[in-house]
C-alpha cells in the first residue's frame, strides 16, 4: 500500500531562476487570458492564496485579464469549510475577475448543478477567440471540470486556443487515490489520473506528492493492467505554491507591536501555532508539550486558527490561563503575530485521512522573519518547505516538541535566533511568487509570443 507517512527529502536547495522582466512586457504581448479554476476566497486555504498572488503577478507580466472561477459563497458556507470573514476579504487588482457562476438547473440536479454551469462558463471562454491558459487547483474536481470543458469545446467546431495546466495538490493523492486504492474502487482513481494526464501540463506541489503521485499509478497500473505510472514519471513535474515574499517580508515591528497588543501580548511572549486546527496538525501534542515545558513560565501559547478538532483542544486546555485560542485571525493579522513569535510550532504528523504534503503556513511564516524561529516535523513534504533552517522534532513526540520549546524559548541567543531567522527567509525566497509564476507560467508571457 502507499506509505503517506514517508518523507522525501529533495534533491535540490534554494534555487532562484533567472527571470525574465516580467513587469517590462506588460502591454507588449498579444492578448492572452489565464483562467484559474480553484476554490477562492473567503475558503482558509493555501492554494486559494496561491491563485491570488499568481493572478495578481500574471497580470502584472503580460496577461491581458485573469479569471477566477469558482463557487457561489453559499456553497462554500453550506459545505463547512473554513472560511474567512467575507468583510476582510482584499480586493484583486484591475483586470482580476473573481466568476462564481450559479447553479443550472432545478432540484432535479442535485449534484451536477454547480459542475455544469462551471463547465458552461468554460465552454464560453475557451470558444470565445481569446487564446487562454487554464491552471486548475485540485484535481477534484476543477481538473475533471476542465477536462470535461475543453472538449466540449473542441467539439463545438468553434475555434479553440487553450493550454491547461493541472496542479495536484496533497490531498487529491492523500484523501481521494488513498481511498480509492484502499477500497478497491478503481474506477474512481483510473477517471482521476485519465482526467489529470489530459491536461497540456501536469505538476505536483511538492516531490513528496509527485512521488506519492507515481506510486499511487503504480498501484491503480498493477490492478488495472494500466500505464499510468510511466506518464506520471515521465510527465509530472514540481511548481512549489506561490507567496507573497514582499509582503510577507515587509511588517514593520510598529504594525506587528500593535496587533500583538491588542491581542494582550507582548513581543517574542508566546508561541504561535496558525493553521488549520485538525489532527493531523499535532495541536494536542503542542498543548501538552508546552504545559510541560520550562518555556511555560516565560511565554503563553497561542493557537490561531479554526477546523473540526477545535472544540475537542480547547477541551484540552480549559482552565490553563496561559493557553490563548484566536479563531478570527485574518490575512492581515496573520504575519503580524507570526513576526512576533517566539517561535512558530507546526508539530504535523500523518494521519490516514491527510499527510503534509508541503507546508504553506511554514513558508509563510519563514519569509516573515520577525522574532525566532520554525519548529516542525519531517512529515511528508515539509522538509522541501524548511530545509534545515528550522528546529527539527519528531512528530508525535512530545518530549521532543518540549525540548525545542525550551531551546527556542530559553536556550538561543539573540544572534543564534538573527541567524536562524535570516537563513529560513533566504531558504524560502525560492517560494516569491515572482519565481513561481516564472516557472510555471512564464513561457506564456515571452515577449511578442502568443499563447
Amino acid at each position: 500500500m502507499i506509505d503517506f507517512a514517508r518523507t522525501v527529502t529533495p534533491d535540490r536547495g534554494p534555487v532562484t531562476p533567472e527571470l525574465p522582466d516580467f513587469y517590462a512586457v506588460r502591454g507588449k504581448c498579444a492578448q492572452k487570458r489565464l483562467v484559474i479554476v480553484v476554490r477562492a476566497d473567503p475558503v482558509i486555504c493555501g492554494h486559494s492564496g496561491e491563485a491570488r498572488h499568481l493572478a495578481e503577478t500574471a497580470i502584472r507580466s503580460g496577461f491581458s485579464e485573469v479569471k477566477i472561477l469558482t463557487w457561489p459563497i453559499e456553497t462554500l458556507q453550506k459545505a463547512g469549510l473554513p472560511l474567512k470573514p467575507l468583510d476582510t476579504i482584499a480586493p484583486y487588482s484591475d483586470g482580476i475577475t473573481v466568476e462564481r457562476p450559479p447553479a443550472v438547473g432545478d432540484y432535479k440536479v442535485p449534484d451536477g448543478r454547480l459542475t455544469l454551469a462551471l463547465k458552461g462558463r468554460l465552454v464560453e471562454l475557451f470558444t470565445d477567440g481569446v487564446p487562454t491558459v487554464c491552471l486548475s487547483l485540485y484535481l477534484v474536481p476543477h481538473t475533471q471540470i476542465v477536462t470535461e470543458a475543453v472538449a466540449a469545446a473542441r467539439s463545438t467546431g468553434l475555434p479553440v486556443d487553450v493550454t491547461t495546466i493541472a496542479e495536484a495538490v496533497g490531498s487529491d493523492i492523500t484523501n481521494v487515490v488513498r481511498s480509492c486504492v484502499e477500497e478497491g474502487r478503481m474506477g474512481p482513481a483510473m477517471y482521476l489520473f485519465s482526467t489529470y494526464l489530459a491536461s497540456d501540463r501536469c505538476v505536483a506541489v511538492s516531490a513528496y506528492t509527485r512521488d506519492l503521485i507515481v506510486q499511487a499509478a503504480q498501484e491503480v497500473d498493477a490492478a488495472c493492467g494500466t500505464a499510468f505510472a510511466v506518464q506520471c514519471r515521465e510527465r509530472v513535474t514540481i511548481s512549489y505554491p506561490a507567496m507573497d515574499a514582499q509582503a510577507l517580508g515587509g511588517v514593520l515591528p510598529p504594525a506587528a507591536d500593535a496587533a500583538i497588543e491588542r491581542r494582550g501580548l507582548t513581543r517574542g511572549g508566546y508561541a504561535l501555532f496558525l493553521s488549520r486546527v485538525t489532527p493531523a496538525k499535532g495541536v494536542d501534542d503542542l498543548i501538552r508539550a508546552y504545559q510541560a515545558s520550562e518555556a511555560k513560565g516565560s511565554v503563553r501559547l497561542v493557537i490561531a486558527g479554526t477546523g473540526p478538532a477545535l472544540p475537542e483542544y480547547r477541551a484540552l486546555a480549559a482552565g490553563d490561563p496561559d493557553i490563548l485560542f484566536f479563531d478570527d485571525v485574518d490575512d492581515e493579522e496573520k504575519p503580524l503575530l507570526m513576526h512576533g513569535a517566539a517561535a512558530y510550532v507546526l508539530p504535523s504528523k500523518p494521519r490516514p485521512e491527510f499527510v503534509e504534503t508541503f507546508g504553506i503556513a511554514l513558508a509563510e511564516k519563514m519569509l516573515v522573519g520577525g522574532e525566532g524561529p520554525v519548529i516542525t516535523t519531517a512529515t511528508g513534504g515539509i522538509p522541501e518547505a524548511v530545509g534545515d533552517t528550522h528546529l527539527p522534532i519528531e512528530a508525535g513526540n512530545i518530549p521532543s516538541i518540549t525540548a525545542a520549546l525550551d531551546h527556542a524559548v530559553l536556550g538561543m541567543t539573540r544572534e543564534e535566533k538573527q541567524k536562524n531567522v535570516d537563513a529560513a527567509r533566504a531558504f524560502a525566497m525560492q517560494f516569491d511568487r515572482t519565481n513561481v509564476f516564472a516557472n510555471l507560467l512564464g513561457e506564456f508571457v515571452a515577449v511578442g509570443k502568443a499563447v
